[in-house]
């Protein structure tokens, strides 16, 4: 029995079933193989958008490969790498300057000027743009020459303008100046980044990009991207992605795909960031969000006990199969432990303790006023609550499948329910949800974007992609702003403030921290090699929208083909 049969078997019995494998004669032979670096992950259907403004949807590489950001954030080191511009700093309390890199031309020829920086940072000034929030705090941005751009602020948002620096595109001003607000949020067909790679062309079930001649980073940073090639394949399942991952037509796959133990340790020439579980790096994290306006939600002792119930034990250990690791009860990501205040946690944190949680539920007077075996409301209304993830997201699935189980097992009714995408989005969004899982805050550069997640303010009718829970606290939001205006460098005062919302997190729990959500990333040596390891090259493994500008092009330029020719 071959290996990839063997392994087809092995996971048979796994939340995702390996049922049929596609051939790789179905993939694209255009392009030398040789020269091609074939990768899936991002696209979950045909790319349509090449526009690095609208952070939901652009084709994968839009924003890294093409345009670029000011500078590059390096989150192993906490380094931040200057990349368009040369330098930044400020240069008064209220005053950042940024010095552009001479030379630097757009893919049409074009110099990119300082006025490419001051009309880009202006376009938060225009309807829908998401980087609108700069324009709180921003009172101008003028250009000194072609080289110098100088942004003066109302108030010193720190974070937040550290953020921006690597997180968004700088867009030519001679292509993007005329264009009415329809078309500054539109698709952009026609991309000219400053970037290593071009558009090259698209259909229903890849995204082609070419390398460019000319790109300012081989002269200026000594980078030369490997791959002729990049064909990013929509991912229509992930089986099918495991399929062409063991057949060598999918060097890295930034899918999530079960086996991963299996894949990395039976011979398949795949591996992963680390060789040993966790197997992945963590990207997010998974928390547990409550509609904190819906009681029993509303009270912090429910909650509090909800949490103590969830065997998050299981969920690692069973549904993931170690590839994630158990998040601390603050939830703050690894690269962040510096910040977690040890006393807090012992003081307010939870574990999984199903009598504590009980006993916790009694007290508080949730108990089975009518006999029917399940815990009632304080008014004597029945508890039925529902928690919600994505159908098709097969490892959420069976993730919420434990905590239904595990409430279940103290008297909480917790049924568990599989809308699509659409319904489930749209739930979490205008706050008609119980319970659901949700991630969106990827690593990033500060805690800051981690707590502006979980405190935002003010409640709207829509919440598009913060505090879905509803949570209102005055003065945690004031805490999040104070961090804003402090120096990302300034590690003590961080420690300070993110002490302080540590405290009110965990003492409300407006969300609830679970696991770490994992970096997908399986990666082939068939065609291949010198990829991101723990023991070798430390860049972060996946093609992701948002971590291109976070080691992704060195990542590139470290590859080497196995055979030259």
């Amino acid at each position: 029995m071959s290996n990839r049969t063997r392994l087809v078997g092995l996971i048979a019995g796994t939340a995702l079933a390996i049922t049929t494998v596609a051939p790789a004669a179905a993939q694209p032979t255009e392009y030398p193989r040789n020269e091609t670096l074939y990768t899936s992950g991002t696209q979950w259907g045909p790319p349509g958008s090449w526009n690095p403004i609208q952070d939901w949807g652009y084709a994968m590489g839009t924003l890294g490969l093409v345009y670029e950001p000011l500078f590059n954030y390096d989150p192993l080191t906490n380094e931040y790498i200057p990349w368009l511009a040369e330098s930044g700093e400020w240069t008064g309390d209220l005053e950042y300057t940024i010095t552009l890199r001479d030379g630097i031309t757009w893919a049409d020829g074009a110099p990119l000027t300082a006025a490419d920086v001051v009309f880009t940072i202006g376009l938060g000034q225009r309807p829908g743009v998401p980087y609108s929030g700069l324009w709180d705090f921003i009172e101008s941005v003028d250009a000194e020459g072609d080289l110098t751009a100088i942004v003066t602020f109302s108030e010193p948002q720190h974070a937040e303008w550290s953020n921006f620096l690597y997180n968004r595109a700088i867009l030519p001003t001679h292509l993007w100046g005329e264009r009415s607000d329809d078309e500054i949020m539109g698709a952009n067909e026609n991309p000219v980044g400053s970037g290593p790679y071009q558009y090259l062309t698209h259909d229903q079930g890849r995204m082609v990009w070419e390398k460019r001649d000319g790109w300012w980073g081989t002269e200026a940073l000594g980078l030369d991207p490997k791959p002729t090639y990049i064909v990013d394949i929509v991912n229509g399942s992930n089986n099918v992605a495991l399929g062409l991952v063991l057949q060598g037509g999918l060097d890295m796959s930034n899918n999530f795909l079960p086996g991963v133990a299996t894949l990395v340790d039976g011979g398949y020439g795949i591996s992963t960031f680390y060789p040993e579980p966790p197997y992945m790096m963590s990207s997010n994290t998974a928390w547990l969000a409550t509609n904190n306006t819906k009681p029993p939600l509303d009270d912090p002792t429910f909650r509090k006990a909800l949490a103590t119930s969830i065997d998050t034990d299981t969920i690692v250990n069973v549904v993931y199969g170690n590839i994630v690791k158990k998040a601390s009860p603050t939830g703050l990501l690894p690269p962040w432990e510096m910040y977690v205040d040890q006393a807090v946690v012992d003081e307010l944190g939870f574990s999984y303790d199903p009598a504590a949680a009980a006993t916790m539920l009694d007290e508080a007077g949730y108990v089975d006023a009518d006999g029917d075996g399940w815990r009632d409301n304080l008014d004597g209304s029945p508890i039925a609550l529902e928690i919600i993830v994505p159908n098709g997201w097969t490892d959420w699935m069976e993730s919420i499948r434990v905590i239904s189980e595990s409430a279940k097992a103290v008297g909480i009714n917790v049924e568990t329910a599989f809308p699509d995408y659409g319904a489930r989005t749209e739930a979490i969004q205008n706050g008609t949800f119980d319970l659901a899982i949700v991630n969106d805050k990827q690593l990033s550069n500060t805690p800051w974007t981690y707590y502006q997640y979980i405190f935002r303010l003010p409640i709207e009718e829509v919440m598009s992609n913060e505090n879905y829970g509803r949570y209102e606290n005055e003065e945690a939001w004031a805490l999040v702003q104070e961090l804003s205006q402090t120096p990302v460098d300034d590690t003590e005062t961080i420690k300070a403030i993110t002490s302080q919302l540590q405290a009110i997190h965990l003492a409300d729990l407006p969300l609830t921290p679970l696991w770490y959500n994992g970096m997908w990333s399986q990666v082939s040596d068939a065609v291949w090699t010198n990829w991101p390891s723990a023991d070798g090259n430390q860049y972060l493994p996946t093609t992701w929208r948002g971590f291109w500008q976070m080691g992704g092009i060195r990542m590139l330029d470290a590859l080497e083909p196995v055979v030259a020719e």
